[in-house]
């Protein structure tokens, strides 16, 4: 862990950030619309270049305060990215974009703008997950709803039983071998006895065990040469890469132990800061505001009124204006209060907003005569804020002393102590609040406004303070934990599987932007669509900081064929963000909580408890179900077979409620899957769901092409990997290339089954003899129905 490599990884990100800041501090109108995306493309392109290197930074630092002022700008570059993405969207009306030949200037590969997920999302909030999954798990068993059985412990006298007749039966077969060889050897020699053959020569005999250990040995160094090579070309693991997996481990245990070393040395500093420093304190504060009382009387010749607590009492005056200023923003207020506006003056201000109404509008005039310009961020000011606070605090810092990268005690004591001062301040104003009082009525000889109009400020506190209106939602009030398990218990929250992002492999695709040249619209890759899923899901769901301050989106629906992946996107997102999963699909919700205020309800409960244990997804599958035109009649005579009310359409009128309750505050996304979008109402349909991601049926660089993910990491798509999954072994013998062309419109969901179709459990037994041949799988695959370039276009 040295403190140049810290540095230097800063650095690299520092460094090309710095550049990007001041690129954005001058952005000039663009006329033409490609030169406008291409400077668009190019900076999201930077961006997420220095996103990767500030969460590769993030995650190698050891140092509790440098990780803080690190993430801080971490989370300002994801908003920023955000924000991008979201004025691209924009100008070019599509969620899908392809940076081709920007890639090409920058001499990238498209592996470098992938999307990074953040390890802190979950590492930080492991104890709670895993706290959260135990609860769960127990409340799922206890209702019966559990699907695995749980492991039952064993009795300490059946587990040693077990042991020892397996050990006997281990022994046993070793002796069984043992004699036998033995037998075998006696029955040689009675037939060389028989033959009159003698034994062989003890040189000859040596001469053969030289040669079989010399070849062994040879073979032994021929395959050492071989791996090192391998591994100096990149191409497969190495020792190393093991022992950087020991070294990420030792890391996170050392970054454990000085978070927890440095949140107790917050507390501990502030309490001894308070015994120590808090008297002193207290009498600055005291003298520097009476004094302040003093030349303000002296010159305007009277005690002005002291700021309410609201206002920020003796801070937001007496630190930052002079007298005068303080007298003359007192008696403005008084004139204002005072004054009031007659009917002449209202009737000019509205010819006021007309004006203002049409200067607007000629100044939107002129910006799209000048030209296309980015929107203004929020992020901007977050970012050089944290990187002009860690380059004037560690830049110039002397950290010799600090070899194990520990805590600064010096940069606690700082921090705290303004803490401590904002905390004695508030003590000191109700005091000096009071002696103020006390002066006026002494020196002056003058009430203050609030005895003056004590009693009647008293009415008018009983006037506002009026109880809020109580919906029948919010009439029963119990705590979180039982919400939590009576969802759990109905089926409406379950658990997600353990999926990565990672997982949906796919290829990016070239011919994007060859194609939208030519005016035709490119089906979007399944790397586009991983692309998404992290853009619009994972970081806003990731990152408080980040969900309050980016474009929100509180809804995206994933529309698709059967098979491309849908729901497997959904616990992906759950499982990168540690999110709960709600599953408000048509068909789970029949039957239960019936009637409109069961309905009410059960949304009720459902947004109590996401927001409460947030990051949350609140899943409806079959998404289109909820807005039909009218019910097929096919569900109507299931549900009355079923003897179930089964109503698709329940929560139609109650959704765009339910998002318009999403604060920006409130990391809950709504995710609808369908495979048949056509079917539903499009209009309100359109308008619940903010972004809609069309996921494509895998083409053929993603069945069968082959990529770097990194230089010691060799990945494989689609077929090779879902027969590895499984368990297969590919060899010389199964026609990968074949199996990709052939299974041009299957869906991953095909090829998966008609891989665990093949691979049973004879079929593995079978593998040595018998190795996998593309025949198998097809056999398997032709049974099932394609995507036919029909529905594709359909959907696009």
């Amino acid at each position: 862990f040295s403190i140049s490599t810290y540095n230097k990884l800063w650095t690299d990100a520092q460094e090309s950030l710095d550049v990007l800041l001041q690129g954005e501090r001058e952005v000039k109108p663009v006329k033409d619309h490609v030169t406008a995306f291409k400077a668009l493309g190019t900076s999201y392109i930077k961006y997420v270049q220095v996103f990767r290197n500030l969460d590769t930074a993030y995650e190698q630092i050891v140092h509790p305060q440098k990780r803080l002022a690190i993430r801080q700008v971490l989370e300002g570059v994801m908003g920023r990215i955000l924000e991008i993405k979201n004025d691209m969207v924009t100008l070019e009306n599509s969620e899908y974009h392809y940076f081709d030949d920007i890639l090409q200037d920058l001499k990238l590969l498209p592996e470098h703008i992938e999307i990074p997920i953040p390890k802190y999302f979950i590492k930080e909030n492991l104890k709670v997950l895993q706290e959260r999954e135990k609860l769960l798990a127990q409340i799922l068993v206890n209702a019966g709803l559990q699907t695995q059985k749980p492991v039952k412990s064993m009795d300490f006298g059946e587990a040693i039983k077990m042991i020892q007749v397996a050990e006997r039966a281990r022994q046993g077969r070793l002796r069984a071998t043992f004699m036998k060889q033995i037998y075998l050897e006696e029955k040689r020699e009675r037939q060389a006895k028989l033959q009159g053959k003698t034994g062989p020569n003890p040189d000859d005999a040596a001469t053969c065990i030289q040669k079989i250990w010399r070849g062994y040995i040879q073979c032994k160094k021929t395959e050492k040469i071989g791996e090192e090579e391998m591994v100096f070309l990149g191409m497969t693991a190495s020792t190393s890469m093991l022992r950087a997996r020991e070294v990420n481990i030792l890391r996170g245990e050392v970054q454990e132990r000085h978070e927890e070393d440095y949140r107790k040395a917050l507390v501990h500093t502030k309490d001894r800061l308070k015994q120590t420093e808090g008297l002193d304190i207290k009498e600055t504060l005291q003298d520097q505001i009476r004094q302040c009382f003093i030349e303000c009387r002296n010159i305007i010749g009277k005690f002005p009124d002291y700021p309410t607590e609201e206002a920020g009492g003796s801070t937001s005056t007496f630190s930052q204006k002079t007298p005068d200023q303080v007298d003359e923003e007192l008696t403005a207020k008084e004139e204002a209060a005072l004054q009031k506006k007659p009917k002449k003056d209202k009737e000019k201000e509205k010819g006021r907003g007309k004006e203002k109404e049409e200067q607007k509008q000629k100044t939107e005039k002129k910006g799209e005569e000048e030209g296309w310009k980015m929107a203004p961020s929020n992020f901007l000011p977050v970012m050089e804020e944290g990187s002009s606070q860690y380059n004037a605090i560690w830049n110039n810092r002397d950290e010799g002393w600090n070899f194990l990268q520990e805590r600064d005690p010096e940069l606690i004591k700082q921090e705290k102590r303004e803490e401590v001062e904002k905390e004695i301040r508030v003590q000191v104003d109700e005091v000096m609040r009071q002696e103020v009082k006390n002066l006026r009525l002494a020196v002056d000889k003058e009430q203050s406004n609030e005895q003056k109009k004590g009693k009647k400020s008293e009415k008018v506190r009983a006037a506002n303070c009026k109880l809020p209106r109580v919906s029948g939602l919010f009439l029963v009030r119990r705590t979180i934990d039982s919400l939590y398990q009576e969802l759990a218990e109905r089926g409406l929250l379950i658990k997600a599987k353990t999926v990565n992002l990672s997982d949906y492999v796919g290829k990016y695709s070239y011919l994007g932007t060859a194609l939208r040249q030519a005016d035709v619209e490119p089906m979007p890759s399944l790397s586009d669509v991983r692309q998404l899923i992290a853009l619009y899901g994972i970081l806003p769901l990731g990152s408080q900081a980040v969900h309050e301050k980016a474009p929100l989106v509180k809804a995206m629906l994933l529309a698709g064929p059967a098979g491309v992946g849908k729901k497997m996107l959904v616990h992906a997102i759950c499982t990168e963000t540690g999110a709960n999963l709600f599953n408000l699909s048509a068909s789970n919700i029949a039957g239960k909580y019936p009637g409109s205020s069961g309905l009410q309800m059960m949304v009720h409960l459902v947004y109590k408890v996401a927001k409460q244990l947030q990051p949350s997804v609140v899943w409806i599958g079959d998404a289109e179900k909820t807005f039909y035109k009218k019910v097929p009649k096919a569900e109507k005579e299931a549900s009355c077979s079923l003897f179930i009310l089964i109503d698709p359409k329940r929560l139609k009128r109650i959704l765009p409620t339910f998002l318009k309750l999403l604060k920006a505050e409130d990391r809950v996304l709504l995710v609808g899957t369908t495979r048949r979008p056509f079917d539903a109402d499009l209009r309100p349909f359109c308008k619940v769901y903010q972004k809609i991601i069309l996921i494509p049926r895998p083409d053929y660089a993603s069945r069968f092409g082959k990529y770097f993910k990194s230089p010691s990491l060799f990945i494989t798509i689609l077929w090779k990997h879902i027969i590895l999954q499984n368990g297969g072994v590919i060899t010389k013998t199964l026609n990968i290339s074949c199996l990709a062309k052939l299974s041009d419109g299957f869906t991953q969901g095909h090829i998966f089954q008609a891989v665990q179709t093949v691979l049973s459990e004879r079929r593995m037994l079978q593998m040595t003899k018998k190795p996998l041949r593309a025949v198998e799988f097809m056999t398997s695959l032709a049974r099932q129905d394609p995507v036919y370039k029909e529905e594709e276009e359909t959907f696009k």
